[in-house]
């Protein structure tokens, strides 16, 4: 399978793709992912545009021909399902905390037949988060609170405690690998956040921190807006997200790397 067919459903697979160099490979993404310029050049075109995240044309898909289907989350459930109802080979991946997103860059490139790029991808995140590890290791943790949809409030799960511990910081809101939930405001006010992270699903980081902060259950914390790609995907993206969370909680002692360092 040297230049397999890739359709890729969910934007997490397609930015692991890019990474770890095999673009080239796509030939189908959602109107929600962002491929490079090589996208698809190992099959003279660039990749087609099948619809969104959760509703992708099925006919498209199949019309592509793909050797392999990326998909991601629980909320596709019903895509993977009629995917393989048309006999389509379908790589799906669940990651609930930070280590299964890592072994996923793994399994991704083993799905292409590119298992070297995945597991190098995955040592060099690996060897970031120890970096920051070290950095952040004898510093006090704040109290962090992120929240990743605001109507109602709720607090992040999934990969994000994980995040949050691995940047310096304690999140007594949700155990890692569990589900993000709604929040009671008692709840946030009582834990005496330092930070509170906005990362609203959906809404990169077009949302005006005033809004948050005004709040009386957050009063005094610092606030900050980040990009939601970096913490809510699965992706090399979530560790520019843990670099970015030490550079907020310990600046004195951590500064993220500078764009196209490598």
């Amino acid at each position: 399978m040297d230049t397999p067919r890739v359709v890729s459903l969910a934007p997490s697979a397609t930015v692991t793709l890019s990474a770890m160099g095999a673009a080239e490979l796509l030939v189908g993404v959602t109107a929600h992912c962002d491929p490079p310029d090589d996208a698809g050049s190992a099959h003279g075109v660039g990749p087609a545009t099948v619809g969104g995240w959760v509703t992708p044309s099925i006919d498209r898909v199949a019309e592509l021909e793909p050797d392999v289907v990326f998909t991601s989350d629980g909320l596709q459930s019903e895509v993977v399902a009629a995917c393989r109802d048309r006999g389509l080979d379908v790589d799906h991946r669940e990651p609930a905390t930070l280590d299964d997103v890592l072994d996923g860059f793994v399994a991704r490139g083993r799905a292409v037949g590119r298992s070297q790029a995945g597991e190098r991808l995955a040592a060099a995140a690996r060897e970031r988060l120890d970096r920051v590890a070290e950095a952040v290791a004898e510093r006090p943790r704040p109290v962090v609170y992120c929240e990743e949809w605001s109507d109602p409030p709720m607090a992040a799960g999934n990969w994000v405690p994980d995040a949050v511990r691995g940047a310096g910081g304690r999140y007594p809101f949700v155990d890692p690998g569990e589900r993000s939930r709604e929040v009671d405001p008692a709840t946030v006010e009582a834990a005496a956040p330092d930070h509170v992270v906005v990362h609203v699903c959906g809404h990169g980081d077009r949302v005006d921190p005033a809004t948050v902060a005004g709040r009386e259950w957050v009063d005094g914390a610092s606030v900050h807006v980040v990009d939601d790609s970096l913490l809510n995907q699965p992706s090399p993206a979530l560790i520019d997200g843990v670099e970015r969370l030490a550079g907020l909680f310990h600046p004195e002692t951590y500064s993220p790397r500078p764009e196209g360092y490598s």
